[in-house]
């Protein structure tokens, strides 16, 4: 046998197999999706979850809501896990006068 017309009977045996396997998939019915409206429900007895659901119901209004945005807060703090006292002297607490622009005291000695 001659080697061109090898290569075509390989080539038409190719080209026959991906028309095949192309209609298989085509044929095939769709894969079932997960139902996306099942979402995860809060654990009873938080009352966090319970208001971030709330404000996110408000939609826009949520915004300018204090209990939304001290909500939002306290979701920031325990996903960073920030303790109480950290997250005080991070978000208002000034720094005292005596560490800001002091020199560090250096010992001649060293």
């Amino acid at each position: 046998m001659d080697g061109k017309l090898l290569a075509r009977i390989g080539a038409a045996v190719f080209v026959g197999l991906a028309v095949t396997m192309t209609l298989v998939q085509l044929l095939e019915g769709p894969a079932p999706r997960s139902d996306p409206s099942r979402a995860v429900q809060p654990r009873d007895g938080d009352p966090l979850a319970l208001q971030l659901r709330a404000c996110a119901a408000m939609g826009e209004r949520a915004l300018s809501s204090p209990d939304c945005r001290a909500a939002w807060a306290e979701k920031r703090r325990r996903f960073f896990g920030v303790n109480r006292g950290e997250a005080s002297s991070e978000l208002g607490e000034a720094p005292d006068a005596a560490s800001v622009g002091a020199p560090l005291a250096v010992d001649p000695e060293t």
